[in-house]
């Protein structure tokens, strides 16, 4: 399985809505909190292309944006591929 990362705020209902599907997957993930950590807020808009808003979701090395973009790859049946490529 490839390595989750998800930028977040702990105020950020679509961050505990992705978290709480990856936690219903069983997918393991490192989480930066862009409050307690405001340094890497930029790593995250760099990383992003752009992207300001939290969260903001990689699986490897691909960028799949946020809440709604994650839940659009599982409705789509994709997610699960994308993890385990």
């Amino acid at each position: 399985m490839k390595p989750v990362e998800i930028y977040t705020s702990p105020l950020c209902g679509f961050c505990h809505a992705a978290k709480r599907l990856l936690d219903q997957k069983g997918v393991k993930f490192s989480e930066v909190n862009v409050l307690t950590s405001p340094g890497r807020k930029a790593e995250m808009i760099k990383r992003a292309r752009g992207g300001r808003t939290v969260p903001q979701i990689f699986i490897g090395t691909d960028h799949v944006g946020g809440c709604d973009e994650l839940y659009a790859l599982e409705r789509a049946g994709k997610l699960d591929a994308l993890l385990a490529a």
